[in-house]
């Protein structure tokens, strides 16, 4: 089973955080296997260094490494949208199972509920999840469904709001 959705601390020299040179945002460290499955063409005899996330959503930066010698990969270097960095429809939630924010959207409107969490939980515990290949963060995704509900609700109740 895949542990993509546990909290493991690595040992390691490199630092846990790191500024995205691009815009200063704080950086958490991200792992090569990530890196190397979603850019869509990695360069011949890439370095083996450390590389962050950078999740700031005007950066086109994606991933940076710590040796300033290796590549940095962009938005378009990836085979996959970058959900926390996209504003137009489809804006991927959830990249094991294909959830986007319109997904939870659509069940809070129709159901007053989302329960796409739940779903996502039990594919977990069946071992169904690869986060770490197919979320360009390499972390689960549940946090970023949880904030996208809660959007979705707030947004929904503003407009209840203003009628």
């Amino acid at each position: 089973m895949s542990d993509c959705c546990s909290v493991n601390a690595k040992p390691g020299s490199a630092p846990a955080v790191m500024a995205c040179p691009i815009n200063g945002a704080r950086s958490k460290q991200v792992d090569i296997l990530t890196v190397k499955s979603l850019v869509r063409q990695l360069p011949l005899g890439m370095p083996n260094t450390q590389y962050y996330f950078c999740e700031a959503p005007g950066c086109d930066a994606v991933y940076f490494p710590l040796d300033t010698q290796a590549p940095t990969f962009r938005r378009g270097d990836l085979i996959v949208r970058v959900g926390r960095k996209e504003t137009a429809d489809p804006i991927p939630v959830c990249y094991c199972f294909g959830f986007t924010r319109k997904d939870i959207e659509r069940e809070i409107v129709e159901a007053g509920r989302s329960v796409i969490a739940e779903r996502i939980n039990t594919e977990v515990k069946a071992g169904n999840c690869a986060c770490e290949v197919k979320n360009p963060s390499g972390k689960c995704c549940l946090g970023d469904v949880g904030r996208a509900v809660q959007d979705a609700l707030h947004a929904l109740r503003e407009a209840a709001t203003t009628r």
